[in-house]
């Protein structure tokens, strides 16, 4: 990557919008910049957000540092499209059955056992302290057993969170999961899918005896099923009414399966880039604790298929799957790849998805 302190086309570095985004810089950068060509190849020669169609509009390239959690960029974009924006609103107060078509796969495969080490005397040892996490931070449990008691003190209330996964590594189950944990204890919750309708949703959560449709006829789950394509087409509409959304409807969690479809829309990398990092900092100015679910790279399963949400969120959880050369059977393995202000263990343990949820063997070693 070139020296950030050289110039590049004729330019500073107060054209790079994206660094002074990281740095917590308050300035309306999107309204002050001049639209420039599309095409750069490098982060130095990206050009600034504007008042242009998705496709004119460039960002920086996808090495962002680690600590880029604090979004006070705004583009200042005007919605193309701003009737899904009235669509989105209305879902709140209409969100009985009744969704669109669609065929619904948990993504948890059927339980079926691996093999895993119980440990016992020899078992591995967590690599954190057993004193609790001394922080001001209001914390939260995930509500599945076993990845619960490997966070210590539990996530910070209000934080963004993302589960990286393949196919069939229980994805949704996991954010079913952890709305689960927060209905079943008298809050409010809004479930958005981009995969499924409105039915699957609810069914596959009662197939593992969560009451979301008595949730929802009580007013305290909201479940919406969006096109991504509508989404994409009119993304800032529904990133600049999220936040009050989700306050006047009181929700304390919020699930969105999966942000991968949403960055599919999108064939420009910087593109891209702009928009999920906006939508991000909508879903932190809506200040709930919210839950995103990605699709695994291909070739990594440990990165986001498109390698940007994991550096936009405060913690990521991933799942994959381990098939080594001398067993027959795939096994499943979690592993916290970060959580921001919270000690975690840094282990590799298996899970398994049953009838009932996930659940993860803290005392179990893969081998």
């Amino acid at each position: 990557m070139a020296d950030r302190d050289q110039e590049t086309d004729g330019r500073d570095e107060d054209d790079d919008w994206f660094e002074r985004a990281l740095q917590a810089d308050d300035d309306e950068v999107g309204e002050e910049d001049e639209p420039r060509d599309a095409g750069p190849t490098s982060v130095d020669e990206q050009p600034a957000a504007s008042n242009v169609e998705p496709a004119e509009r460039d960002t920086a390239s996808r090495d962002v540092d680690d600590g880029s959690d604090d979004f006070g960029f705004d583009t200042g974009l005007d919605d193309p499209q701003g009737d899904i924006g009235t669509d989105f609103a209305e879902a709140f107060d209409d969100s009985s059955p009744g969704g669109g078509p669609g065929g619904f796969d948990p993504g948890g495969g059927d339980g079926e056992s691996f093999g895993f080490d119980l440990g016992g005397s020899t078992g591995a040892t967590e690599d954190f302290d057993d004193e609790d996490f001394e922080s001001a931070l209001p914390r939260i449990e995930l509500g599945i057993e076993g990845l619960d008691e490997m966070i210590q003190g539990g996530v910070p209330e209000r934080t963004l969170l993302v589960a990286i996964g393949g196919a069939g590594t229980g994805k949704t189950t996991f954010g079913l999961q952890f709305l689960e944990q927060a209905l079943s204890a008298g809050d409010r919750g809004v479930y958005i899918t981009l995969e499924e309708s409105h039915e699957r949703v609810l069914q596959s959560a009662e197939e593992k005896g969560w009451e979301f449709e008595r949730y929802e006829a009580d007013g305290d789950l909201a479940v919406i099923d969006l096109d991504p394509v509508e989404m994409a087409n009119s993304l800032t509409s529904i990133r600049n009414e999220l936040p009050r959304l989700v306050e006047s409807f009181g929700a304390s969690r919020l699930v969105l399966d999966s942000v991968s479809l949403l960055e599919m829309m999108y064939d420009d990398q910087a593109t891209r880039r702009t928009e999920i990092y906006d939508f991000a900092r909508a879903l932190k100015n809506a200040g709930v604790t919210t839950m995103l679910t990605s699709e695994a790279d291909t070739d990594n399963p440990f990165a986001s298929r498109y390698g940007i949400i994991e550096y936009l969120t405060d913690a990521v959880f991933v799942l994959r799957h381990v098939r080594p050369e001398d067993f027959r059977e795939t096994r499943l393995a979690i592993e916290i790849q970060k959580i921001r202000d919270a000690n975690h263990s840094r282990e590799t343990k298996p899970y398994e998805i049953t009838d009932t949820g996930i659940s993860v063997y803290r005392q179990a070693n893969i081998f």
